[in-house]
């Protein structure tokens, strides 16, 4: 047998490479790039887990098998022998999950150990790449360009999208219908960075900084980004296996979490255990949490012509070819079999019903942390001593110019589709039932919305100063929530309201459904679209409701069309006009020239409205 010398990776062993092959092993100018993973009986999926994670740049593939019935350690063998991965047993000592124990058999690995960046992952995750051409080799590049040595990339799940038949098709292609970027349910991660073991321990979400690393300035050194490239909070060095909403990002890089597949793929891995041994892992509330198809995302279809190729390149071995239809037969006699029983009858019915279930409803259970009082008393101490050097050093540095506000987004960007009717949670804020709908409202907007506090300050601030008996045109107003709240709260207002975007338009309806409401004469809508020339629309639409209140949102008021539009408004002036909502959070950095504007206009700022909530303005009177 031939024996790859050239391009050999560091700590390979005596197998490796020992059939000559025509596909070489990635060659990266990052050095020794590897993924390490944990298998079991996963031999139908095993060569396009293999050809997309060579496809996109990995170097080395180091996988550990235990207790395999259907060839998946075969296989795995004969791409160690073609040079294009690294198996390796994982012998499972007594009261030690399989997970934990191929992680401690990794830390001690040569391949491993002489890796320059590691990533831990598993069969049923793929890394997907958005930055630049979609390859690792480009992600680095940028993660390196920013002075950082690991990237934290957050699960994406991704549901059966209604598939119920098993197929033999790629999984990547078959499920395209995965959870919002805002569920925080699924955001749990994976950690790619620089390896060094002296230092840290594997993890199967981030690794272990090794506790006497902690207190030196190592953990200086240690720069994280976020899978959008922002840099990750000084904490999750520490600890944390999930993103937060400060920290979450998609921008670059997501992992791909296909943890249920169709409802015939789910019931046969029900059926033959999970690499760390939960009996009651793979149940319904497990498929409910999930099963999320809400939003289409393709972002794998980029890689489809690359693994392709490098799949049939793959199957052009004999050996391999073999073991893969061998493992693809096994497979469907095993359904076969199964299909003729009650079990798997109560299955499928039983997932159809764990389906219904709103994604509003669904709860997630965290897995507990090891010994968590020794583990806090530790983390407290070393975060203490971090966050007093961090005070330091900003007092060092003298006193800094105001922050900026930013404003908080309330709705989601684009026009979701929400044609099937929300089946979810409706809560009570401000005296105006919402629905807690993931399709509208992003993760942190949820969050007020379930605690009865969506738009908390213009809800409390608005009714308070706004003249008396006037008349309020807001334009951009979402789903109504303003308008309806004010009418509520403030019988002598009458609210004229416009919003183009369909689904908000939609959601509106909904809302005045629940809460009991129909448009009239204090309350309307404007059926017509404001069109294209939306600075002529809405100087017309001023003119003709003569509002003492202009309230603005909406985000395609860019500050040239406020330039534009401002000027030409016909009539007696609006006592107030004030920004807020989308308009604010597309804008808010852009503002200055319209603030002079209106002090040309004779309008002074006032109100009084948090900068991040809404920005007031106030035509003092004669």
């Amino acid at each position: 047998m031939a024996r790859q010398e050239k391009n050999r990776p560091k700590g390979a062993s005596d197998l490796w490479g020992t059939v000559d092959f025509a596909l070489k092993r990635h060659t990266s100018p990052h050095g020794q790039v590897t993924a390490v993973s944990m298998m079991k009986d996963e031999g139908p999926y095993v060569v396009e887990w293999v050809a997309h994670h060579l496809a996109i740049g990995f170097t080395d593939l180091v996988v550990y098998t235990n207790d395999c019935s259907d060839g998946t350690d075969d296989m795995l063998i004969r791409l160690e022998e073609l040079g294009l991965a690294h198996h390796r047993r994982n012998m499972i000592p007594e009261g030690i999950k399989p997970q934990p124990s191929a992680l401690n058999y990794a830390q001690d690995e040569p391949v491993v150990r002489q890796s320059d960046w590691v990533m831990v992952f598993d069969a049923d995750e793929f890394v997907s790449i958005r930055h630049g051409d979609g390859s690792l080799d480009g992600l680095l590049t940028a993660t390196k360009a920013e002075g950082a040595n690991g990237i934290v990339v957050t699960w994406r799940i991704f549901g059966s999208g209604g598939v119920v038949d098993w197929s033999r098709a790629p999984v990547s292609e078959q499920y395209l219908m995965a959870a919002p970027v805002t569920w925080n349910k699924g955001w749990g991660v994976k950690t790619l960075f620089t390896f060094d073991a002296d230092y840290w321990k594997l993890g199967i979400h981030r690794p272990k900084m090794k506790t006497r690393h902690i207190k030196t300035d190592f953990p200086d050194r240690v720069k994280w980004l976020n899978g959008s490239g922002a840099v990750m909070e000084d904490y999750f060095k520490f600890r944390g296996w999930r993103s937060i909403t400060r920290t979450v990002g998609y921008d670059w890089v997501q992992l791909n979490h296909y943890a249920v597949k169709s409802v015939d793929s789910y019931a046969i891995r029900k059926l033959r255990g999970n690499v760390n041994n939960k009996k009651d892992k793979y149940n319904s509330d497990y498929w409910s949490l999930q099963d999320r198809n809400e939003v289409r995302d393709d972002t794998m279809l980029r890689y489809t012509a690359r693994r392709d190729e490098i799949i049939a390149v793959l199957l052009s071995d004999p050996v391999l070819n073999r073991l893969h239809f061998a493992a693809l037969d096994r497979v469907e006699a095993r359904l076969a079999e199964i299909k003729q029983t009650d079990a798997y009858r109560e299955l499928v019915a039983g997932l159809a019903a764990a389906s219904a279930v709103p994604i509003s409803q669904i709860v997630a259970k965290p897995p507990q942390a090891r010994d968590k009082d020794k583990i806090a008393a530790l983390m407290t101490e070393v975060e203490k001593q971090r966050g007093a050097k961090a005070k330091a050093e900003r007092k060092a540095e003298g006193p800094k110019g105001p922050v900026e506000a930013v404003p908080m987004g309330a709705y989601m960007p684009g026009q979701p589709d929400v044609t099937a009717d929300f089946a979810g949670a409706w809560v009570e804020n401000h005296g105006v039932h919402l629905p807690a709908d993931f399709r509208i409202f992003p993760a942190a907007a949820l969050t007020l919305i379930e605690a009865g506090k969506f738009e908390r300050g213009l809800a409390r601030r608005l009714p308070a100063v706004l003249p008396k008996g006037a008349t309020v045109l807001e334009i951009g107003a979402a789903v109504g929530f303003i308008g309806l709240h004010l009418t509520k709260s403030r019988p002598d207002l009458a609210v004229v309201m416009a919003e183009d975007n369909p689904a908000l338009r939609l959601t509106m309806q909904r809302i005045l459904t629940r809460n009991g409401r129909t448009l009239d004469g204090r309350l309307t809508l404007r059926e017509a679209p404001l069109g294209d020339n939306l600075a002529k629309t809405v100087v017309l639409l001023a003119a003709e409701v003569l509002p003492q209140a202009l309230l603005l949102a909406d985000p395609r008021l860019t500050p040239a069309l406020l330039m534009d539009l401002l000027p030409r408004l016909r009539g007696p002036q609006p006592e107030q006009i004030i920004l807020y909502g989308r308009l604010l959070e597309a804008h808010h950095t852009a503002l200055a020239p319209i603030e002079e504007l209106l002090a040309e206009l004779g309008y002074a700022p006032g109100l009084g409205f948090d900068p991040n909530i809404a920005r007031g303005f106030v035509l003092p009177p004669d």
